[in-house]
């Protein structure tokens, strides 16, 4: 079942809890493997890429004790064995580079027979993490293999990233917890998710100093120690429901929504006439707002969301906004600074009526409240982009398909039982 039927035209309303947040889950239990004592882990969403994690892990020897119903885990790595039980790390998913600082702490040598993926929005290098793991201590050979060992253990240093990588700051931090010396990395990210795994190692007993900036101060510490660790919301669910219910007219309150990181997004929110209102830690998006595209007081320039590393604008959330501007009176200016081929999927909304103009790889503009239609559309492999799609089929009466829909999974873990819960008409087929 990988393409969802949806009948759209009904505003959708309720209230929804979010789930925990995957881009801290999964770092965060990668960095468990840094430690024999048992972990705990509340809130955890239960998605395809932390399912074939935990299957590798048990395939290691760990223990690993799921109650997916209350969302938590209780981790034991103490009998994880001394070799890889396969010889190779699992396939198809990205996230596998975030294992690499444990498994040299425990193994003191791996070997990388495949390349991993995430998405299609472009290429993922490998170098950076090479780079970071060898100057903080591990030695790097290519010879048909890529080799990667730790003889000595790691041992602090001082790096200067190219750029913002989230997982590359977050390997850095793995394995400077647990380094001789102090480090330092400049240019770090600083996004949620990278904060949420480094204060995960703090209560994990790392020294950490810097969370939220773009300079991480890092002493290492001889060992982490055991620590229960409730995993975040997923401000990019939060923000996917708000913009449900704006799309179709509705009224949506999301709850735990992490209003302190809600500034930039309540912003890019009012540029397509969408007002965000927040009662303690509960966002609101209420019914029959007039979706229309601010003009910027610069009348010779177009209204503008551009999308970066944090604390820019998430680039992650720019297909919503996107979807949203569909609907929306005016013309707007996307610009996504980061993935190159972030919008590949601008002729699937073309199918719906839409009318977009892809100025360059990382810049479309987008006309507006144009005329939409029901319609079967090809998602990517992209989880952002699949939402966009959906959320513009669920605005528009009649039967709409959206295609190879199912990497929503990898993020979302009840997202159709969610969109039914605000009354959607939708199913897996």
């Amino acid at each position: 079942m990988s393409d969802l039927i949806v009948n759209g035209g009904k505003p959708l309303s309720g209230t929804i809890t979010p789930s925990g947040n995957k881009n801290s889950v999964l770092p965060i239990f990668c960095a468990t493997l840094l430690t024999d004592e048992p972990v705990t882990l509340t809130n955890v969403p239960d998605i395809t890429d932390l399912n074939k994690l935990v299957a590798f892990f048990r395939e290691q020897g760990s223990r690993v004790d799921w109650d997916r119903t209350r969302g938590e885990m209780r981790v034991d790595h103490s009998t994880f064995r001394a070799e890889l039980a396969h010889g190779e790390l699992p396939q198809d998913m990205r996230s596998t580079v975030l294992l690499y600082p444990a498994l040299l702490h425990r193994l003191k040598k791996i070997s990388i027979r495949s390349n991993t993926k995430g998405c299609t929005l472009g290429v993922r290098e490998l170098d950076p993490h090479l780079d970071v793991l060898a100057r903080l201590g591990a030695t790097i050979t290519h010879n048909g293999e890529l080799a990667m060992a730790l003889p000595a253990g790691f041992r602090g240093a001082r790096h200067w990233l190219d750029y913002m990588s989230v997982t590359v700051t977050e390997n850095f931090a793995m394995a400077a917890a647990l380094a001789t010396g102090r480090s330092t990395l400049i240019n770090a990210a600083s996004e949620p998710h990278v904060q949420d795994l480094c204060a995960a190692l703090v209560a994990m007993g790392a020294r950490i100093e810097g969370i939220g900036t773009s300079r991480l101060e890092i002493a290492g510490v001889e060992k982490l120690s055991g620590a229960t660790i409730a995993i975040n919301t997923d401000y990019h669910e939060v923000v996917t429901f708000l913009a449900l219910g704006a799309i179709t007219g509705g009224e949506v309150r999301v709850e735990k929504s992490l209003p302190h990181h809600f500034d930039l997004i309540t912003r890019a929110f009012a540029k397509l006439g969408v007002v965000v209102e927040h009662e303690g830690d509960t966002a609101i998006v209420r019914r029959g707002q007039q979706l229309r595209i601010e003009e910027p007081f610069t009348s010779n320039l177009l209204a503008k969301i551009e999308a970066a590393p944090w604390p820019y604008f998430s680039v992650d959330l720019l297909p919503l906004m996107i979807a949203l501007s569909t609907r929306a009176e005016g013309t707007i200016h996307f610009w996504n600074k980061v993935y190159e081929n972030g919008f590949s999927w601008m002729p699937e909304l073309a199918k719906f009526g839409a009318h977009v103009v892809m100025s360059d790889p990382h810049r479309v503009i987008v006309f507006g409240h144009r005329p939409l239609h029901p319609a079967t559309v090809d998602s990517p492999y992209i989880i952002r982009a699949a939402v966009a799609l959906t959320m513009v089929a669920a605005s528009i009466p009649g039967r709409s398909v959206v295609r190879n829909a199912e990497i929503v999974k990898r993020a979302h873990p009840r997202f159709v039982e969610n969109l039914r819960s605000l009354g959607a008409e939708l199913e897996w087929k």
